[in-house]
């Protein structure tokens, strides 16, 4: 069986590396926080000392951090201690120009490497329903393929490499104005008193709905699941 380094274990990425485990992968993960380490290894996960200790002998190696430095600087500690031909999958959301740096740094190297961020929250991650927007060689998609399914409601080729970031950016960029969109439409709501759950059922039923609506309504009440509701924590 596939043995899989997942490098980043947070809210995203615990979840999804215990989906790994569920389907039967061996997983060896590394994050610098101690209480990340301890929430994957709840989930199965064999966490390393570092990172360079979690990528030795994997297959594929998963990287899931806060932003495009931290993935440089990942990459250029670890692939010296990388199996030769790892497949390296980055699903941190960064910046195109990153993702194209550091799929030239792996290619250099005689490393497949692809950006794949992902859509669906860290609910989509503990569901294992995430888009995954994909950005690389085919040959390479379909290598990672199985170890992305489990975690996984859509996968998409988007093109070469920068691509899944590219459609990533794109898709933050709708959403982003629907939540602003939508939250100017509470608060229209309120000040014509209207009640939240009367404008939250309407729309729901109108051509208005949308994500920002029925999952992440952005006032407290109408979706008991949404942040609004959770003092807007991550998860």
């Amino acid at each position: 069986m596939t043995t899989i380094a997942f490098l980043g274990l947070g809210n995203m990425g615990a979840p999804m590396a215990g989906n790994l485990v569920n389907a039967g992968y061996t997983v060896r993960g590394y994050d610098p926080v101690p209480a990340a380490r301890d929430a994957a290894a709840d989930k199965g996960v064999e966490v390393a000392e570092r990172g360079t200790t979690a990528v030795k002998g994997a297959d594929v190696v998963i990287t899931m951090l806060p932003n495009g430095a931290l993935v440089k600087e990942c990459y250029a500690e670890v692939m010296g201690k990388a199996r030769k031909g790892a497949l390296f999958v980055d699903s941190s959301t960064i910046a195109v120009d990153d993702a194209r740096e550091v799929h030239a740094y792996a290619g250099e190297r005689g490393f497949a490497q692809l950006d794949a961020p992902v859509s669906g929250g860290v609910k989509g991650a503990v569901a294992g329903t995430l888009a995954f927007m994909v950005g690389g060689a085919g040959e390479a998609l379909e290598r990672a393929r199985p170890v992305l399914e489990p975690m996984a409601g859509k996968i998409i080729h988007c093109g070469d490499s920068g691509a899944g970031q590219a459609a990533k950016l794109c898709n933050n960029m709708l959403l982003a104005v629907q939540q602003i969109a939508v939250g100017e439409a509470f608060v229209l709501a309120e000040k014509l008193g209207l009640s939240a759950q009367s404008l939250f059922d309407v729309v729901t039923g109108a051509t208005g709905n949308c994500w920002a609506v029925h999952t992440n309504c952005p006032v407290p009440g109408p979706v008991p699941t949404s942040p609004a509701n959770n003092g807007f924590k991550p998860g």
